[in-house]
């Protein structure tokens, strides 16, 4: 049976929902054309394994559904799943238009991790006109992360900010009296490099390749690996979050890991959230969620 080629589990606002238009994104972006090609069924695809051809149709994605021109990233740093990360940003969206503790007239969006490739705040200042604040350890991410901005005359809608500590998630970043309406954030969730790169081989053997020594679509140690893994650097966002309680409404964060949950929650009734909600989402077969937690009552 030929599968669906459509992405139906996506948010209803995503704009990949109905899949991918590749001969509109080849007439948007025509480099992207040398990696289309039919696959099995006779539709048109990329080898989603050829780390070039992802990047060739992030980039036909932002310039034509986010009013992103020039996009890239530096060999080997992370090429994310553009509909995965427009999902996050949708369902936040979402979380915003139910919440009744909003104040704040101008959503200030803070983006923990932000990378190379800058792509939640891309998004979320294209769809919903956000102030974002990218934030990363990695000065050479940063450097290209400006790049984007400067490129595509986006300066009045994301700024960046370095994280000098690696040990910090908030700290050093968020500023005394500053206020943000959501924090968002895709943490690393390998323990080690040895654990990043037995995931990266699990993910080639899955795509029917043979595996390599490099990492698949990229990523930099400080983007896949974190001391202790996701759960670790979950509870340090968590305890963490709690000194900043008045500067934030919402502070939100992917889990992957479903099995970290029980751990999450557990800190969470220890720092004294006032709200804790799970939000579900899905890509095909790909099952995911963020938690988003408050202090604020209401």
């Amino acid at each position: 049976m030929k599968p669906d080629q459509s992405s139906s589990s996506l948010h209803s606002r995503n704009l990949h929902r109905a899949g991918y238009d590749f001969a509109a994104l080849v007439q948007t972006h025509p480099p992207l054309s040398q990696y289309v090609r039919a696959n099995v069924y006779g539709d048109a695809s990329i080898d989603f394994a050829n780390p070039q051809a992802v990047k060739a149709l992030n980039q036909a994605l932002l310039k034509h559904d986010y009013a992103v021109a020039v996009w890239d990233i530096p060999k080997q740093y992370l090429c994310p799943p553009i509909p995965g990360r427009a999902d996050y940003v949708h369902y936040l969206a979402d979380l915003l238009a139910e919440s009744k503790k909003l104040k704040l007239e101008q959503v200030r969006m803070l983006d923990i991790g932000t990378g190379a490739n800058l792509v939640y705040p891309l998004i979320a200042s294209h769809a919903y006109g956000w102030q974002c604040v990218g934030v990363d350890i990695d000065q050479q991410a940063l450097r290209n992360a400006q790049h984007i901005i400067g490129a595509n005359s986006l300066q009045q809608h994301i700024s960046l900010r370095h994280q000098p500590n690696s040990a910090n998630i908030f700290r050093g970043v968020i500023l005394p009296g500053e206020q943000f309406t959501l924090t968002l954030c895709n943490p690393p969730f390998h323990a080690s490099a040895e654990a990043a790169q037995t995931g990266t081989q699990r993910k080639w053997r899955g795509l029917g390749k043979s595996p390599v020594q490099a990492l698949n679509f990229g990523g930099q140690s400080n983007e896949l690996v974190f001391a202790g893994g996701e759960a670790a650097f979950l509870v340090t966002m968590i305890n963490e979050s709690k000194s900043f309680a008045r500067q934030c409404v919402w502070f939100t964060t992917l889990v992957s890991k479903a099995n970290n949950l029980p751990l999450v929650y557990r800190t969470l009734d220890k720092v004294q959230a006032a709200t804790v909600k799970t939000i579900p989402m899905a890509q095909g077969q790909k099952q995911s969620r963020f938690v988003a937690w408050s202090f604020q009552p209401g």
